[in-house]
Formats: structure tokens, sequence, C-alpha cells
């Protein structure tokens, strides 16, 4: 068995680890990395690594666009194997993959005229949405805890990882002679005790496992706070008669920003501000979520139990046409607008905050991770002049991040998670999906509860077992 690190390393963008079996070539996630345009450009078109062509399996952790975003690339490139994932974060992939093409294509469209004004000549979309629809046909989905053989002496297992709607543990069983390997891609891990999805499920302890380590080095607040804050912020941007702008991604972060909007106008607490979703793909989203109850927690379920809409209210309206989102700029009120996507690298959000950022009366409201060299870490490092569209802005807008609302678990909720594993079986643990200096404070925390043998590999490091 070899297993080689190519996404996600050292980062927490584009993930993708390669695992070969007898023969048998298995690829977990293939996901977009983000960052600077030609870097990104490079990394998410040349398969360095390995030919698509040849990957027999490709198992998705989740439907999360760092995860999930360059399957179009891949079958663009001649990949004709199985996508295995969960029924819900198919559902979710057929939407996303087909949003992020189109986005793509207007987006480089937009940028396309900018480059002809300048005399520069006009550059292509990472793949379209023709690449996006054939990759549809090549999933078949699994439901959690049902193991399944994909290929001689392999069997799979999915459980619940308490992400983002359908995201999964993947647990990979392979026999050999008598013997037994398991190995887990955690892909992204959930929190306890947050809104609308279950806790991640705990799993046996496996032999080798690949952990993400996004907040190996920080805490979140308790999620009980993340209200009242929230409601602060409100507050603070209604008294400046301003706006409140927030990258979200389309999974899971706005629908959680929206049951906690939900909550607070029970509570009466914002009785007249209007809260606008401004993306097609998240209202198509959130029509994906009332699907798949077998996702939500014990909450959530009574909430629909009682004929209650978690994802809608009165002040909230859902916004899918270009022309009202243009509206939105005219919009002279107190408002929120929640758009994609949350890293602020492409989508309608764009246009929101080059309209919104230098005005001191607004607020930039980060509710998510932000991956270093994104337009979203440079709004959450507060840099005084930022590009949007390739033009300089002033960054006068107040900043506010709130990491409560994030969907990672944090150290200690990592490490609670680690500490029911057997140290004895579990022999081998490889941290990606971080940046450095978060990896190097997770594997301190591990090794200071007894772990041993703990990896952060680079692009491209090969193991064998």
């Amino acid at each position: 068995m070899q297993l080689q690190f190519i996404g996600a390393t050292r980062t927490v963008t584009g993930s993708q680890h390669l695992l070969t079996i007898n023969g048998a070539k298995i690829l977990l996630d293939c996901g977009l990395f983000h960052g600077r345009r030609d870097e990104s450009y490079r990394l998410n078109t040349e398969f360095e690594f390995y030919d698509p062509s040849e990957i027999d399996i490709l198992i998705l952790s989740h439907a999360h666009i760092d995860h999930s975003g360059n399957i179009p690339q891949m079958v663009r490139k001649g990949f004709r194997g199985k996508i295995i994932s969960t029924f819900a974060t198919a559902d979710l992939c057929k939407l996303m993959l087909l949003d992020s093409a189109y986005i793509q294509e207007k987006d480089i469209e937009y940028v396309n005229k900018k480059r002809a004004k300048k005399g520069e000549p006009p550059i292509s979309p990472m793949y379209t949405a023709k690449d996006a629809s054939a990759s549809q046909e090549l999933f078949s989905p699994i439901r959690y805890r049902t193991p399944i053989e994909i290929a001689e002496n392999i069997t799979l297992t999915f459980y619940d990882a308490g992400h983002i709607l359908g995201s999964a543990l993947t647990s990979i069983e392979i026999q050999n002679n008598g013997n037994k390997t398991e190995l887990c891609f955690m892909g992204d891990l959930g929190r306890p005790n947050m809104a609308i999805l279950k806790d991640p499920e705990k799993i046996p302890a496996p032999d080798i496992i690949i952990s993400e380590s996004t907040y190996g080095g920080r805490f979140h607040k308790p999620t009980q706070e993340t209200e009242a804050e929230l409601e602060k912020v409100i507050i603070r941007t209604r008294e400046r008669r301003g706006k409140i702008i927030v990258p979200a991604f389309s999974v899971g972060r706005t629908q959680e920003l929206v049951f906690a909007l939900h909550n607070l106008f029970k509570k009466n607490v914002i009785t007249k501000m209007p809260i606008f979703v401004d993306s097609p793909l998240s209202v198509n989203v959130t029509e994906i979520f009332r699907r798949h109850e077998e996702c939500f927690d014990q909450e959530t379920l009574e909430y629909i139990s009682n004929d209650e809409d978690p994802f809608a209210f009165r002040l909230l309206t859902y916004i899918k046409n270009a022309e009202e989102s243009i509206a939105l700029n005219d919009c002279e009120d107190t408002c929120m607008i929640i758009s994609a996507s949350g890293m602020c690298e492409s989508g309608r959000i764009l246009h929101h905050l080059r309209n919104s950022v230098e005005d001191p009366k607004n607020t930039i409201l980060i509710v998510g991770y932000n991956a270093q060299n994104t337009l979203g870490r440079k709004i959450v490092e507060r840099q005084e002049v930022i590009k949007i569209f390739g033009e300089e802005h002033r960054l006068n807008a107040e900043v506010v991040v709130m990491n409560s609302f994030s969907s990672h678990a944090d150290r200690k909720e990592l490490l609670d998670y680690f500490n029911s594993f057997d140290r004895n079986k579990l022999k081998n643990i490889f941290l990606v999906h971080g940046d450095y200096d978060q990896q190097l404070k997770f594997q301190a925390g591990l090794e200071d509860i007894d772990f041993k043998n703990i990896k952060i590999p680079e692009r491209g490091d090969v193991f064998k077992f």
C-alpha cells in the first residue's frame, strides 16, 4: 500500500491524496486550490502526480469546493471511474460543480473585458459547465454505516463527520493474507453541539489516520456565545445606518447563519432589518438541506415537527436573479447581505464588497476560515488596501471575525476526538488541511496525550506500508 499527499499539504485548500493498494488507484478528494491566481490555475489544471484516466475510484468526503471542486477538471482529463460519496454530498455536488463552472466562466468574462482594455490577451476558465455536467454521471452514492467492497479485499464505510450536510469520515479496511489494516480519512471534522447537524460520529481506532488540522492551535468561543456576539454586530451597524456584508460558503455556513438569525428574529432582536441571501447556489442548497433530514440533530427535527421552517422567516429574502442582486447596491437602509464565496475569491460577494468596503458605516462580517493569499484573508488581516477585480479599494469598513460559526473542530475538539483512540492501534498519524503553524501546534498537542509517529507531509510526499 502506498499513500501520496498531493493537496491540502501545509495549507487548507486543494484536498487530494492518492492511495494505491495492490494496483488499485483510489483518490481521496479532488478539491480546488485557492490562492494566487497564476499558482491556483497551474495547480488545478496540471496533474503532476497522476494521470486522471488511471484513477479507478474517487472517494469524496464532502461537497465543499476545496474538497470536490476539481472533479470536472479530472473528467476533462480522462477520469471515468466511480465517485463514491454520501447521497447528500452527491446532491450538493450536482449543484456546486455546475455553479463553480458558471462562476468561473462569468468571472473570466469580466476579467477579460478589463484585460482587453489594457491590451492583454484573454484567459480561459479552468473548466466549463459541460465538464461539470459530465462529472455528475459518475457519482455512485452510498449510505452511512453501510460497508461496500470497492475493490478486491478493500471495504469502504462512511460515518457522519458532522461538518456539513453529508460530510463523511471515510473508513477503509484492507485485507491481505489474513491481516487487516484500517485507514481513516477524516476529511473535515465537525463540532459537537452545533446547530442543524448531528455531532461527529465516533469510530473505532484505525491503524492509519489522515487528519485535518485547520484549527489545530486555535480555540472557538462556546457556541452559546455566538448569537449574543452576532446581536451586538447587528445593533452596532444598525446605529451607524450601515450594511452588514457577509461572505459565506453556500453549503453549511449560510444555513447555520440563517438558523441563528431565525432565533434572533424569534427573540425580537431583529424586527425591521431586511436580510438577503444573495446566491442562487445558496437558495438551491437550502432546498437540498430540507430533503436530507437524516443528517439533522434533534433541535432541527423539532422545528420541522412543529411545521416551522428553520431556513425561513419574515425578514429573510432569497435572491436568485442578477437584477435583484444589483439592486441591493442601491439599498440605503441598514440590511444584511449574505453572499458567496466564503473566501471572497469569486461570485456576487465581490460586487457587494466593491460597493461597501470603503464606507466606514458598513461592517464586513467574516464567519469562516480564509486561506492564505485569498481576498478573504486580506480582509481578515485588515490590510489597508485590497484589490477587487484588479482595482484597489481602501478597507474602511469595520471588519468582524466570528470563528465561532466555523464548522471545523477546534484544537480542544480535535484532541477530544483523538483521545478516545487506542494509542497502541493507531500507529500512523498524518496531518493535512491546515496552515503549517497550526499543524505544528496540533502535532505537539497529540504528543502531549501520548500519540506517536505524527507526520506533516509536504506536497508529493510518498509513504509505503
